[in-house]
């Protein structure tokens, strides 16, 4: 197929003629798209590696579903704060991406599956205008942890935000908050405060806006755009301007307006549990109730999260260029990196007799922490490595490829790591330097009293030493040295 297409072009080019007086085509990727060298790759690998580490490390198997979904499937499940069609089209040429609990709510109610713990990390593609100083691409990662089943309450919610507070914290992103709210606790919020029942998500939608842009602006929005008294607009910016812990919870509980609503209640009792849970996973450190969450996919139905990075002091450069926020605690906010929440009634929107799966789930923001891991690697003198190669084989003499590429093979099949240079006669600097810039630890010498005596030199990289290494030793040897790259 690709051999068809390159003779097509080459024909294509013979038909047209010379390059003379023609406009000169410019090469570049499509719009919304980038390429990832060698290095941006290894940063990315690494990111991934933790992620599906800390997956795995909680008992999450890996499913794979389409990277699009049939229109039927997709139509009338969103709040009205969806920032572009979720449906499939395909024109243009680029597939719209769901969320990506859909695609799972419907693996489990066409499967039947009434309990899993599941992770799935694929390529997806949104149709809207990108905006690649801010990481937002036509074409991008998707990264979720999902748990489906019917278990005791705030358990597995629990687990989802211990699993966001290792994967932040092993990844060394800078300091970080997460946020925790839930949709039954905003519904009775909205309800105490006189919002209409038709306006809840409508108004939801514009207190999600608190996290960019600021309450009077928000205040605005809800007065003279969705039509909200000035009294209930004011009535919930006294409980969104609110932030705590079990203690918040208990203390809404005993609120006068908020204790009226049964829904409220439930939410609040569900939170104090929740704190007592993460109080036991050590993480309460970085957790924090914050009334002014209000993720707006209808979908949600309990509790709701969003983990933040912030920092002290001005924001850089870099960081106000993907998205830096202005509302933050303990220092300035520089971005959502992750989001989720409880979804109990999606799988039986697909189910054709409505059973019900209770689910949550979170998904990483995997772009931005690309992209804030190559400002860090940018910033830093560390060099990057963008191989895992051991050893490098290298001789100190002249004709002596054929040992070098004996030798290479051994280290192979026993699972080594090897390169060897491909030219016949290398000079030897050439090769300790080919090991300086990648990195490789490592380099077996050759040479012609090596050979005799049965030994190999092993040159340690960074400090020059050498040792003189039996050759039925060596592969034993370079293991123990490099049991860490």
């Amino acid at each position: 197929m690709i051999d068809e297409e390159v003779a097509k072009l080459l024909e294509l080019k013979v038909q047209l003629g010379g390059d003379e007086g023609r406009h000169q085509f410019t090469l570049k990727t499509a719009k919304g798209t980038r390429d990832y060298n060698p290095k941006q790759m290894a940063i990315r690998e690494k990111v991934f590696n933790t992620i599906i580490s800390c997956f795995k490390r909680h008992g999450a198997e890996n499913i794979d579903t389409p990277v699009f979904e049939l229109k039927e499937t997709l139509t009338g499940k969103y709040g009205e704060d969806s920032k572009y069609d979720l449906t499939v089209s395909f024109k243009p040429t680029v597939l719209d991406p769901t969320p990506s609990q859909v695609p799972f709510a419907r693996y489990l109610a066409m499967n039947k599956v009434t309990n899993i713990k599941r992770y799935h990390i694929a390529k997806v593609y949104r149709r809207d205008n990108p905006a690649m100083t801010r990481g937002r691409y036509r074409e991008f990662y998707q990264c979720d942890f999902d748990i489906a089943g019917q278990y005791d309450p705030m358990i597995p919610d629990a687990e989802c935000l211990k699993i966001v507070h290792e994967i932040l914290s092993e990844l060394e992103l800078g300091d970080f908050r997460i946020k925790v709210n839930d949709r039954r606790i905003l519904d009775g919020m909205f309800a105490v405060c006189g919002v209409p029942d038709d306006k809840f998500r409508t108004i939801c939608s514009t207190v999600d806006k608190l996290d960019k842009v600021s309450w009077e602006d928000v205040r605005s929005e809800m007065v003279k755009e969705k039509g909200l008294s000035e009294e209930a607009a004011d009535q919930i910016g006294q409980y969104v301007s609110l932030q705590g812990g079990m203690d918040l919870a208990e203390r809404l509980l005993q609120d006068a307006k908020m204790s009226q609503s049964k829904q409220a209640c439930a939410g609040l009792t569900d939170m104090k549990q929740l704190f007592s849970y993460l109080q036991l996973f050590q993480v309460t450190d970085k957790v924090v109730f914050d009334l002014s969450l209000a993720r707006g996919l209808d979908y949600y139905t309990g509790v709701i999260y969003e983990a933040i990075l912030t920092q002290t002091g001005p924001v850089p450069v870099a960081a106000a260029q993907n998205g830096a926020g202005e509302k933050a605690e303990e220092g300035v906010s520089v971005g959502s990196v992750a989001g989720g929440g409880r979804y109990d009634g999606l799988v039986g929107m697909f189910d054709p007799k409505g059973r019900k799966v209770p689910c949550v789930g979170v998904s990483i923001g995997i772009e931005r922490v690309f992209s804030i891991m190559e400002q860090k690697a940018e910033a830093s003198a560390e060099k990057v490595r963008t191989t895992e190669t051991q050893v490098m084989v290298a001789s100190a003499q002249k004709n002596l490829l054929e040992e070098r590429l004996r030798l290479t093979a051994e280290l192979w099949n026993a699972g080594i790591k090897a390169e060897v240079m491909y030219k016949k006669n290398p000079k030897l600097l050439s090769q300790l330097q080919h090991c300086e810039d990648s990195g490789i630890p490592l380099v077996a010498i050759l040479g012609e009293q090596e050979l005799k005596d049965g030994v190999v030199k092993l040159r340690t990289v960074h400090s020059r030493e050498e040792i003189d290494v039996s050759r039925d030793k060596l592969v034993e040897e370079i293991k123990r040295r490099t049991s860490d790259v």
